[in-house]
């Protein structure tokens, strides 16, 4: 009795601790999208060296395995990559990639609102993406499983990919090698993008704790009745391994204020028309420096 007296207070206490105007949680995730399939077409690749493909392969790791830290409170959070000193190192295409790789800059959400801003470099110019939080319809499983000490809830949802995040992308199944007469692999085009493609909806998991009642997650994720510890959608999955409640040093959780302001579609857009010239141009190698990007007028 005497132990499901204590159990209630601790419950209480903790509800009441996180309705205080102060509250504040800060979590970290680890972010991993498999490679597996873009390593097979690279071993596939009779135009590439060894030396080559270990290169894009080393660099491929560090695009798709990033941490990042995400600071809340009740309604609103910020959600960053932690930086590392070796990011800088990264040039060309490959830095324009990982920028691209659920990384780069702060992204804000704000729950209440149902509003988020996210800060974006490309090709040299800054822009601060705002624009409205997607609702996904959840699904709410029996399921259950223990993440850090905390009992979480599984949910799942149908989710239209970004066309602009290179972790939704696939290798694209080539139905002419099934036809009579097709070319022969290595007579096939080998642009990156032209060998890979965007599926037109991909099924989130996710792994969220009624233990912390906020309506939080990482990157975009939100709308379930606590924080989410894991998400997964076949190929990325961010995972908690850390979260801290009321941490002594408080963060600052606002917008960052700098660069243009667009919208969502008016960024994808404007991207998908330079990843295009991107590709059109010595397959993505040199030219492209001089490229100018504009939003609206």
């Amino acid at each position: 009795m005497q132990k499901l007296i204590y159990t209630v207070v601790i419950a209480i206490a903790s509800f009441l601790g996180l309705q205080a105007q102060e509250f504040q949680g800060m979590a970290v995730y680890e972010s991993k999208t498999s490679t597996s399939e873009m390593k097979t077409r690279l071993e596939g690749n009779k135009n590439m060296t060894p030396d080559m493909q270990k290169m894009i392969e080393e660099r491929m790791k560090k695009m798709f395995e990033k941490t990042f830290i995400l600071n809340f409170n009740k309604t609103a959070s910020i959600y960053k990559e932690e930086e590392k000193l070796e990011a800088s190192a990264q040039g060309g295409g490959f830095r324009m990639m990982s920028s691209f790789a659920g990384g780069g800059g702060t992204y804000y959400k704000n729950v209440k609102d149902k509003q988020y801003s996210n800060d974006k470099e490309f090709m040299g110019k800054e822009f601060m993406v705002k624009d409205s939080l997607t609702s996904l319809n959840w699904k709410m499983e029996a399921e259950t499983r223990v993440i850090g000490g905390y009992t979480c809830y599984k949910a799942t949802a149908i989710k239209k990919p970004s066309a602009t995040d290179f972790r939704n992308m696939r290798p694209r199944k080539d139905d002419a090698e099934k036809k009579e007469g097709a070319k022969p692999a290595e007579e096939k085009k080998t642009n990156f993008l032209d060998a890979v493609e965007v599926p037109k909806e991909i099924v989130i998991t996710a792994w969220y704790t009624p233990e912390i009642p906020v309506s939080q997650g990482p990157e975009g994720y939100w709308g379930l009745p606590g924080l989410i510890l894991e998400v997964n959608d076949g190929r990325t999955t961010i995972l908690c391994s850390k979260v801290v409640l009321n941490p002594k040093d408080k963060v600052e959780i606002k917008p960052i204020a700098k660069g243009k302001v667009v919208s969502q579609k008016e960024y994808d857009d404007a991207v998908m028309k330079k990843m295009e010239e991107w590709r059109e141009m010595n397959q993505g190698r040199g030219g492209n420096g001089g490229m100018q990007i504009r939003f609206g007028n």
